[in-house]
């Protein structure tokens, strides 16, 4: 299936609605981020700015504050500084990300690490880290604590794992699905499972608005993993096509291997198992992989995870915020199109 027509086939879901349902919080959120990343050595607060500063959805603070709200809470106080520890654990990722993969750009800016170097950048994500504990200690939510400590572990052994089958072609689906769960879709499921802790939801909710937060996590790696093929830089926030620069291995890529095996070994091969890659290069990979209908693929996978998403949302009242969190997993897909 064509991605256009994979695409406009779901609904055009969008995260401005719940944008708008969160501004006040979220008002709050940035207000934290910004009191909390300060410090008396001056290149902290200024690097964290730099990321920070640079846009993006807040999706996963967003997700903290939607998950409190849906649930019905009026005082969402915890629910604050639970959000602004998210986007701290998600920040000092970025960071460690940047530098392991020797990525240029994050966020439409030029990598921190290359303005400021390696070892700052690692070490300030180490700050960004302590804060995030910092504010989660000061909530006094034991067990909401209890999930963002987990997820961070479970994101650093994604990470490793990432790192120690990259350039491999042998990966197969199931461990590339199992470095996702835990890079990307894990602090989406914490973030919305620690809203709704936050704010003393029932077991039953908060399972579902765990399971709602993996599923749209899922989503989004998949979307994003299209992208980087079928793409543009502005979707992105970073180079279309980095992917393929830094070897890793995604799912349009291991469903173009599978398609053209026997016929483009080789230059599979060099590329990725051997790691000498030129922008030409690219340009025909991004041709085989577009034109095996990978990317298709991929957004057909994408889809399955948000309509997922979207099935957890049920046990939640009908309203304002249960319909922005379903419009997020479609915009979740929609966006590659």
């Amino acid at each position: 299936m064509d991605a256009a027509v994979l695409t406009a086939a779901r609904p055009r879901g969008d995260v401005e609605t719940l944008a708008r349902l969160a501004k006040g919080d979220m008002a709050a959120v940035d207000a934290l981020i910004l009191d909390r990343m300060q410090s008396q050595v001056p290149v902290i607060p200024l690097l964290a700015e730099h990321i920070v500063s640079a846009g993006g959805k807040r999706l996963r603070p967003l997700l903290t504050i939607a998950a409190a709200r849906a649930v019905g809470a009026t005082e969402v106080e915890n629910a604050l500084k639970l959000a602004a520890s998210v986007e701290f654990i998600h920040t000092a990722t970025l960071l460690h990300d940047d530098v392991v993969d020797g990525s240029e750009r994050r966020r439409g800016k030029v990598a921190a690490h290359l303005i400021w170097g390696s070892a700052t950048s690692v070490l300030v994500g180490d700050f960004l880290f302590a804060r995030a504990f910092e504010l989660m200690v000061e909530t006094g939510a034991i067990r909401a604590l209890g999930i963002l400590a987990q997820a961070s572990g479970v994101i650093a052994q994604g990470e490793v794992l990432q790192l120690t089958r990259a350039h491999d072609l042998n990966l197969d689906q199931e461990t590339y699905l199992r470095i996702i769960s835990a890079k990307t879709a894990e602090l989406f499921a914490a973030a919305a499972e620690a809203g709704a802790v936050g704010v003393g939801a029932d077991e039953r909710t908060t399972a579902a608005l765990r399971s709602y937060g993996l599923n749209l996590g899922l989503a989004f790696q998949l979307a994003d993993d299209a992208l980087d093929y079928g793409g543009s830089s502005e979707a992105l926030g970073k180079n279309a096509g980095d992917d393929f620069r830094e070897g890793k291995v995604t799912l349009p890529l291991l469903l173009a291997v599978a398609r053209t095996r026997g016929r483009e070994d080789a230059f599979w091969d060099r590329t990725i198992n051997g790691n000498q890659r030129t922008e030409d290069d690219f340009r025909r990979a991004r041709e085989l992989i577009i034109g095996t209908g990978a990317v298709s693929a991929t957004l057909d996978a994408a889809g399955d995870y948000a309509d997922a998403a979207k099935a957890a949302l049920k046990v939640l009242p009908r309203g304002d915020w249960r319909s922005a969190l379903e419009s997020l997993a479609d915009f979740a897909v929609s966006r590659a199109s």
